[in-house]
């Protein structure tokens, strides 16, 4: 396994006690309850489900996602016990702060701290999906959990433009906190790491905002930090054919309790900011292959025309380049391969080194099998994009998301550690 590196950016230190309990409901409440209720409130993604949420779900418009490192010693009965103890308690606190509630335990007694960090008390839920994964690393044997790690996450290759840092990469657990107010999402992060804090300690994590890609029939389509309108061709998450086949996890897997679940992709993509800035517009059209303002493909004037990758100008060039963003990525040209994509814009000040905004896009994708989507796609990108001029890949991660929880008492992988 090597030496593990633990890396706090990006969040405060964050401390505190465990949860004392599983599933016992907050003490307080920060929203009215609508337990009565037999429709989810505007600002509430129902948390339990077949699929977890926070995949399909429409993009909010913040991130908070983090990844943790199992700290958990004793015998292999002993560490998978703590494993399991920290995933019910873990369940039971994002079930009730998907809900407007306050992580379950005391919030009252003066003599000890609450349960709840309190900073998002009183606030709406702003529609929050915590997402749960397991990463490649868990499955060692510290848990004995060898024999049941999926073909499917198989670590990732080498895939340029890429110069990973080992403290943005990795993780044995991952979160993926998305909410419409930044508190909240930061609150989940927080509360979780909090909780785990005798089982886990936080590796890396990263902070999002504007999401750079929709994945909603109704959302308009985002702009990423270099102008241009990103996700125009996403799979749809209410779009069930093309979900079933290339995002949710079916028969084929090797291992049953992965059935219904996804496969997240994570990559942190520095953007040269101040390099792209200098660029002409033609240019910057051509990386893309599209028009910067209407969003339209260079053989089109809509954003959803559909580009002709056979048109030729009067110089009897291809009007999309042959090394345009949309041409390599598009599945038409990649054997019809597609991924459901969730990114988020950032920017962590400067780089020390250059004095240039450390700024980008954090890359979040979704699918039933990575080494035929995403890697097979970023080969392609990484050999012959033009936009490689421009960003570097500098962490990463990939974790197995387990099906939903269908019902309160059930936690996160669940069969996996039955």
């Amino acid at each position: 396994m090597g030496e593990r590196h633990h890396s706090r950016r990006g969040l405060l230190a964050l401390g505190g006690a465990a949860l004392a309990g599983g599933a016992a409901a907050g003490t307080l409440t920060g929203c009215r309850s609508d337990s009565h209720t037999t429709a989810a409130p505007a600002d509430r993604v129902p948390f339990y489900g077949t699929h977890q949420a926070g995949i399909a779900t429409p993009a909010q418009d913040r991130l908070a996602f983090a990844t943790y490192d199992i700290t958990a010693t004793g015998s292999v009965q002993e560490k998978r016990a703590a494993l399991r103890t920290l995933l019910r308690t873990w369940t039971a606190a994002a079930a009730a702060m998907t809900q407007g509630r306050t992580v379950p335990g005391d919030n009252t007694d003066l003599n000890a701290p609450p349960a709840d960090t309190g900073e998002a008390y009183g606030l709406s839920p702003a529609n929050l999906t915590i997402t749960f994964g397991l990463g490649t690393s868990l499955f060692d044997d510290r848990f004995g959990l060898a024999d049941r790690r999926p073909a499917a996450l198989a670590d990732l290759p080498h895939l340029p433009p890429a110069d990973l840092d080992p403290d943005r990469s990795g993780g044995d657990l991952a979160i993926q906190a998305c909410a419409d107010d930044p508190l909240v999402a930061f609150h989940a992060i927080r509360n979780l790491a909090r909780i785990g804090r005798d089982t886990v300690v936080m590796r890396w994590s990263q902070l999002g905002f504007g999401k750079a890609a929709s994945n909603g029939a109704d959302q308009q389509t985002p702009r990423n930090l270099m102008g241009f309108k990103d996700g125009t061709r996403n799979i749809h998450g209410d779009d069930t054919a093309l979900m079933d086949q290339h995002v949710w996890v079916g028969k084929e897997t090797d291992q049953t309790w992965m059935r219904g679940g996804s496969y997240l992709v994570a990559r942190r993509i520095q953007m040269r900011i101040e390099g792209w800035d200098r660029d002409y517009l033609a240019d910057q059209q051509n990386v893309f292959g599209r028009y910067k303002y209407s969003g339209a493909p260079l053989t089109g004037s809509k954003e959803f025309d559909t580009p002709d990758f056979k048109a030729k100008g009067t110089d009897g060039q291809p009007v999309i380049p042959a090394k345009a963003h949309i041409r390599l990525a598009a599945h038409e040209n990649n054997g019809g391969i597609r991924i459901l994509r969730r990114g988020y814009s950032f920017t962590d000040g400067i780089v020390a080194a250059s004095g240039e905004l450390d700024a980008g896009l954090f890359f979040i994708a979704f699918q039933k099998d990575p080494r035929e989507q995403f890697v097979a796609l970023q080969r392609k990108l990484g050999m012959n994009d033009a936009l490689n001029e421009y960003i570097q890949h500098v962490g990463s991660g990939l974790f197995a998301c387990p099906p939903g929880v269908t019902a309160p008492g059930r936690t996160w992988a669940e069969e996996l550690l039955a």
